[in-house]
């Protein structure tokens, strides 16, 4: 099994961990637009300026980032109505709101991560056509896709 590692240090572009964060906080302020989380995961991805691979990843923990005030905000509203069962007593609807709960997360930080891995890929995209790119990296694509032929 082979373990997969992140290059985190700085290119021509910004490191990994600072782009996926700025693209998470556009994620956010942006987060009246519909989609916001492509233009967030868009800008990590840009930012980044690493292959469509690094594009997606990138993108992805972006995402992943920036669900969390999401998260925190549904955790603020199901813990209100949570309470409610427990006062109630009611051991039934406790469950049901956690259930509910956990498969909000699972939906909130998948769509997020996976709109913003999209927008990763897009930003790359975006890079490597209209900023020139690292040529280097998509002569090394061209390679592998003629290799794979």
């Amino acid at each position: 099994m082979t373990q997969t590692t992140i290059d985190t240090t700085d290119r021509e572009g910004m490191g990994f961990w600072v782009s996926a964060l700025i693209g998470a906080l556009v994620s956010v302020v942006a987060s009246v637009v519909p989609f916001s989380p492509v233009l967030g995961g868009g800008v990590a991805g840009y930012l980044y300026a690493g292959s469509r691979d690094d594009g997606l990843r990138v993108g992805a923990v972006s995402g992943a980032i920036a669900a969390v005030p999401v998260l925190l905000v549904v955790g603020l509203v199901f813990g209100g109505l949570g309470l409610i069962t427990i006062v109630e007593n009611a051991l039934g609807a406790a469950v049901f709101f956690v259930g509910t709960f956990l498969l909000v997360t699972l939906l909130v930080v998948a769509l997020s991560a996976g709109l913003s891995a999209l927008g990763g890929y897009l930003g790359v995209y975006v890079r490597e056509e209209y900023d020139g790119g690292d040529s280097r990296r998509r002569e090394d694509d061209d390679a592998d896709a003629e290799a794979a032929v």
